[in-house]
């Protein structure tokens, strides 16, 4: 179900060369953000073409997991530590790519003043765990 004019499909199908996937399972795959917001930015971005969280529901509290947990796991293997890191979904209007991807941010107490607005947790942007909280309440 990939859109041929997303970048995100592109990059998670391998069609991208100059992306390199650090990781990559049977629904998603990591790499690194190209405008990172603190030292160690990744993203966690879905072979299956969904717009948003929004089009998730409380099925796919389980993929949100284990994107959470990968991205933790490579953050981890990198030596970087997980527990200054944010990770999170914006929300529409403000994705800059229309499809679902997660954020891995470290750390998180250095990202700079618009980085912590952009990322700030809120109604634009989502952690994971307030991700889970949100899709349990759709059907």
């Amino acid at each position: 179900m990939a859109d041929d004019n997303c970048i995100f499909c592109q990059i998670s199908d391998g069609q991208d060369p100059k992306s390199v996937l650090e990781v990559e399972t049977d629904e998603f795959v990591i790499f690194q953000d190209i405008k990172p917001a603190s030292e160690h930015h990744y993203l966690a971005v879905t072979k299956k073409h969904y717009a948003s969280l929004k089009d998730l529901n409380k099925t796919h509290d389980q993929l949100v997991q284990r994107m959470e947990s990968a991205l933790k796991e490579f953050l981890a293997g990198k030596g970087i530590p997980v527990d200054d890191a944010l990770f999170g979904f914006h929300l529409p209007p403000f994705i800059t790519v229309k499809h679902l991807h997660m954020h891995a941010i470290a750390p998180r107490t250095q990202m700079n003043f618009l980085s912590r607005l952009i990322f700030r947790p809120s109604v634009w942007f989502k952690t994971a765990d307030e991700a889970r909280s949100y899709l349990s309440q759709k059907e």
